[in-house]
């Protein structure tokens, strides 16, 4: 599936860890490391949108290219649209893939599987899951669990996102992993919803979606990509990268 752009958002805004997008990873700032997985995808041009006159210069002088968008905007979500329609204006971009910039050592293939739902014209949204393994995650808040019905050998059609650990009863439960696909029609009228009550209630944006009767598949895959919150994760990510080097 081509016709798609990448969009990364990307802001200086952490204060776990303080101008996270331009920490040095092998030699490159962070955000131009997510750059790079996203141009392996090989699926669409990577974009960075961000509010940092600072990342902008960082992604550019990496030969890439980014786009400056307002300072208050309330979600990733909203940066990326405003990036489509300065970048895209004509609408030739049918699918948009929202990458998180904090993912430095995401396996590019988790981009490429992550567009697979939206071969059905059915299918609004797409995003990805894996099968919890670790007990931990089971109760933890911060691990999203994606519930939904089967529609396939390796993807759920989405009911639901919940922080508690849901379902009940014996069977896998899914973390959900925060990337997602869009068909751009349908991106733009995420945007333009209001926030929704069970989207306050859990803070999860991708309810909103479900609660305006949007459909959301989930492909399922094998690993979890490592995100960069914290000083302890920007050194894994490091290692991570420099393992696959």
């Amino acid at each position: 599936m081509t016709n798609a752009l990448i969009l990364i958002p990307a802001r200086m805004a952490s204060t776990r860890l303080p101008n996270k997008p331009l920490a040095e990873i092998n030699g490159l700032p962070m955000i131009c490391q997510v750059v790079d997985r996203a141009r392996e995808a090989d699926i669409g041009e990577p974009i960075v949108a961000t509010d940092s006159t600072e990342i902008l210069k960082a992604v550019e002088q990496h030969g890439a290219k980014a786009v400056m968008t307002r300072e208050d905007h309330e979600s990733g979500s909203d940066r990326i649209w405003e990036a489509v329609e300065k970048i895209d204006p004509d609408a030739q971009a049918k699918f948009v893939i929202n990458v998180q910039g904090d993912l430095p050592a995401i396996d590019p293939k988790l981009i490429r599987q992550s567009i697979l739902p939206l071969e059905d014209d059915d299918v609004d949204i797409a995003t990805l899951a894996a099968k919890i393994i670790q007990e931990d995650e089971i109760t933890n808040p911060n691990v999203v669990k994606a519930i939904g019905t089967p529609v396939g050998a390796k993807r759920l059609r989405a009911l639901y996102f919940t922080r508690a650990t849901a379902p009940h009863g014996e069977g896998p439960l899914y973390h959900h992993i925060g990337l997602y696909a869009y068909k751009r029609s349908a991106l733009q009228k995420f945007v333009s919803l209001p926030p929704g009550t069970l989207e306050q209630r859990e803070k999860l944006e991708q309810l909103r979606a479900l609660e305006n009767g949007m459909r959301i598949d989930i492909e399922l895959v094998n690993t979890i990509p490592h995100g960069v919150d914290t000083q302890a994760d920007l050194d894994k990510a490091r290692r991570l990268l420099e393992k696959r080097r």
